[in-house]
């Protein structure tokens, strides 16, 4: 352990973490990680990786199989009085009262939280106080997802689980709730977020993890994830031009005119092929340079796993 890890406070941590379900399907095999106060961590992976059996031991819901998991120093699950009124849930898909109001199922919630905001502000913190009087079965997919996250966040909580917040949402809606969680960990907040939308890990994460077949492949911030990852050239010749003309150190792949370079020296490699262009007086066609993204690396990881789990064992 390091100083800095030292220096640390750890309000999530996961050792060795396994839990199995009936027929023996093991759906998390041996997870770790911790999570710092006031830190944003994303778990992502395929579906059936294993993130929501993990989440669920984190909430307290079930017991793991074997290993530790401690929440702002307690057993989630077997200390679950110490727990509970210090953390927020959002679920994957709340069941509402169809025929409650927005109000009266935030009241009935607050009535059940230790601590409850008023009812106005935690409306109003979501986007629905204009809605506070509908009844839930007319609110549409992305309002649920609102309330949803209205009522995780009702009784202030110190640690905020949200399993797929932004799903149902259009990209306003989106953006939005981005803005609201980043706000909360701004509060000193520490947030454990599953997500499908690559792109929302990117924007609000500190740190990430992603998970295969119930383990976690690579874990680190989205710099760390991606850096082994190469960066990405892609370009049109002009017509007369073949790509056999790109000097041969570029390694290039071309399909007609469309060429395309992976490098993990993207400055040197790019200002080389500016270089040769302008020597050549050749205007590169939508020229775009950039470095691996999460998404990238999340295909790659998911496709090397599943070539290494297909070779035949000897």
């Amino acid at each position: 352990m390091t100083s800095d890890d030292m220096s640390r406070e750890y309000v999530i941590q996961a050792e060795d973490v396994r839990r199995s379900y009936a027929g023996g399907f093991e759906a998390v095999s041996g997870v770790s990680f911790s999570v710092a106060r006031g830190e944003l961590f994303a778990l992502l992976g395929t579906n059936g990786a294993g993130k929501t059996s993990t989440v669920e031991l984190l909430e307290g819901l079930a017991r793991p199989d074997s290993g530790s998991v401690r929440v702002l120093g307690h057993d989630p699950y077997g200390e679950r009085s110490q727990v509970r009124p210090r953390i927020g849930v959002m679920l994957q898909e709340g069941g509402f009262p169809s025929e409650l109001s927005v109000t009266e199922t935030v009241r009935m919630w607050a009535g059940c939280t230790s601590g409850a905001r008023p009812t106005g502000e935690a409306l109003e913190l979501v986007g629905l106080g204009h809605r506070a009087r509908v009844r839930v079965k007319q609110l549409s997919g992305g309002e649920r997802r609102r309330l949803d996250l209205a009522l995780a966040v009702l009784g202030r909580p110190e640690v905020l689980f949200l399993d797929e917040p932004t799903t149902g949402l259009d990209a306003e809606g989106r953006r939005d709730t981005w803005a609201l969680v980043r706000r909360l960990q701004e509060d000193g907040i520490t947030v454990l977020l599953t997500t499908h939308y690559l792109e929302e890990a990117e924007a609000l994460a500190d740190r990430l993890a992603i998970m295969h077949r119930g383990r976690i492949v690579t874990a680190g911030t989205t710099a760390e994830v991606t850096a082994a990852r190469p960066a990405r050239i892609r370009f049109e010749l002009p017509e007369g031009v073949v790509p056999a003309r790109l000097p041969l150190e570029l390694h290039a792949t071309a399909e007609g005119a469309r060429v395309e370079i992976r490098t993990h020296r993207l400055q040197d490699v790019l200002t080389e092929l500016l270089r040769w262009a302008a020597e050549s007086n050749v205007r590169l066609h939508g020229l775009d340079a950039r470095s691996a993204s999460l998404e990238e690396a999340f295909l790659d990881i998911a496709k090397s796993a599943a070539e290494t789990e297909e070779v035949p064992v000897p």
